[in-house]
């Protein structure tokens, strides 16, 4: 069920803490200077958040609408949260390179998508959802790559 129309401040709440959620994961990537830093994460996520809130406030009135003329509507909101994913899927494509046969880019491709999931997440108002997939990001850039390269003693496939 779709909450009525959000108050504007609410709708800012969800787009600046998509932004801070997409932030957090791109100031990591730009600590490590790698091609798609804080900005773009940031881009990514508050992009994703404001079609996601775009989505619902289109579904509630599509719904209003056929209420009013006394009939039925049907409409698949997960398409949104499909169509977005694909299209981030487009852009971290776009920063993954293969160089001396080796493949560059695959975390820095992984971290833009995630960027766009907690962008949806925040849109959504799933702070829940939002805030443990900001934390899992960070352990798993930060411990995981420190454990590849200080207890396991391999350089992280792809960074």
């Amino acid at each position: 069920m779709l909450d009525a129309d959000l108050p504007l401040w609410q709708d800012v709440l969800r787009l600046v803490a998509a932004a801070i959620g997409g932030a957090v994961v791109g100031i990591e990537r730009e600590s490590r200077d790698k091609p798609a830093g804080l900005r773009t994460h940031m881009l990514v996520s508050v992009g994703a958040a404001a079609v996601m809130l775009l989505s619902h406030d289109l579904c509630r009135e599509a719904i209003a609408i056929a209420e009013s003329a006394g009939g039925e509507i049907r409409f698949d909101p997960l398409r949104t949260v499909a169509g977005v994913i694909g299209g981030i899927g487009f852009l971290g494509a776009g920063s993954i390179f293969k160089s001396q046969g080796d493949v560059e880019g695959l975390t820095t491709a992984a971290t833009i998508w995630m960027a766009g999931a907690i962008g949806l997440t925040c849109g959504a108002g799933r702070w829940n959802i939002a805030v443990t997939t900001v934390v899992l990001a960070l352990v798993i850039l930060s411990l995981i790559g420190w454990a590849e390269r200080s207890v396991l003693k391999t350089k992280p496939r792809s960074d």
